[in-house]
């Protein structure tokens, strides 16, 4: 081999280890996903609560790894999951309260996520599920632990690096405000309730804020008029969407819209997105076949009317055998592949700036 040869060995070898270490350096811009919020992002802290807001059987996590019913509702991944792997970290975020993990897993990614809560504390309590002030404390003992295992230095780089993500408000509206007669709705008009949700998530905000978080991803809410339940609910008018609960999902996102605004421009320093399912979710629904569906107005577990939870399980007769096939997992949570189109949507259109 001539000395020419070898040279220009050499300097491949070279160029390729300073392109692997930009590749590197840009994976790292965003070092953890940090998850606050409901069923929609919850990977199983409701395994370790006393509550019956639990999905850690078949035929839930059908779909998931091995097969596992880890607490996701869902028959697969959920959102906050295939966001992650976007970003260049694992595949699955995994939940808190888990004891099969350990604060190394935690610092590249973790939910604090309950369902069945919301902004409003009185919406936990309807099933006895986390809080979001609980959820705000586990992130602070989450900073000790993060700090005992980095250093105080790479620790609070770690929290202003990473991105905190917030799914939640869908359980305000249809558990709460809509189901009980003598809770909020005897005390707030909807619009005086979404102005209530608006300044608990602002103040929420604010809190992770001042304990270091940057870069936020605010989220909004689907169109919850067209979630099976709700459909199931609306024979009168042929079991469509409700238009009413849909326009509650319009109104206050762009409220959520507004407050992002709002705190990009009184907080320095502060990275907030808005980052809405609802036309890409809305999409979907009207035109399913366009995205390889072909059920979208029941869900795929039992009858696909009104299960959840409990209700969905494995020896139903009714329950399908393609997940794909369906918009819906159970009457209120998408299949792993609607997860997946609408965490590809976001990440595309609103998430992608954290890795610029």
């Amino acid at each position: 081999m001539t000395h020419s040869c070898i040279h220009k060995i050499f300097v491949c070898i070279f160029i390729f280890h300073i392109l692997s270490l930009l590749i590197i350096e840009t994976d790292a811009k965003v070092p953890a996903v940090i998850v606050f919020g409901d069923s929609s992002v919850d990977a199983g802290n409701n395994n370790f609560i006393p509550t019956i807001a639990r999905s850690n059987f078949q035929p839930y996590g059908r779909d998931f790894l091995g097969g596992k019913a880890t607490g996701r509702f869902s028959n697969g991944r959920i959102p906050t999951d295939f966001i992650s792997q976007a970003f260049g970290l694992k595949p699955t975020i995994p939940a808190y309260l888990d004891p099969n993990y350990n604060i190394s897993d935690f610092a590249i990614g973790v939910t604090f996520a309950s369902a069945g809560t919301g902004y409003d504390n009185a919406t936990s309590d309807v099933l006895s599920v986390i809080p979001l002030w609980k959820e705000l404390e586990y992130y602070k003992e989450y900073q000790e632990k993060l700090e005992a295992y980095q250093g105080k230095n790479k620790a609070k780089e770690t929290i202003s690096e990473a991105l905190h993500m917030m799914s939640l408000g869908t359980n305000d509206f249809l558990e709460n405000y809509y189901t009980l007669p003598n809770g909020r709705s005897s005390q707030y008009t909807i619009q005086q309730y979404e102005d209530f949700l608006i300044g608990i998530a602002g103040n929420f905000i604010k809190q992770i804020y001042s304990l270091g978080a940057r870069k936020i991803s605010l989220g909004g809410l689907p169109p919850m008029g067209c979630l099976p339940l709700e459909r199931t609910t609306n024979f009168m008018s042929g079991s469509e969407c409700l238009p009413e609960y849909n326009n509650v999902s319009l109104e206050f996102n762009d409220k959520l819209q507004k407050l992002t605004v709002k705190l990009n421009n009184e907080l320095p320093g502060i990275k907030l997105v808005f980052s809405n399912p609802y036309f890409i979710f809305m999409d979907i629904l009207r035109k399913p076949s366009n995205w390889g569906y072909e059920v979208a107005s029941v869900a795929c577990c039992a009858t696909g009317l009104f299960e959840m939870g409990y209700a969905c399980n494995r020896n139903n007769m009714f329950t399908c055998t393609d997940a794909a096939k369906y918009v819906f997992w159970d009457s209120f949570h998408p299949t792993e592949k609607t997860n997946h189109i609408i965490a590809n949507y976001v990440v595309k259109h609103v998430l992608t700036q954290f890795l610029i």
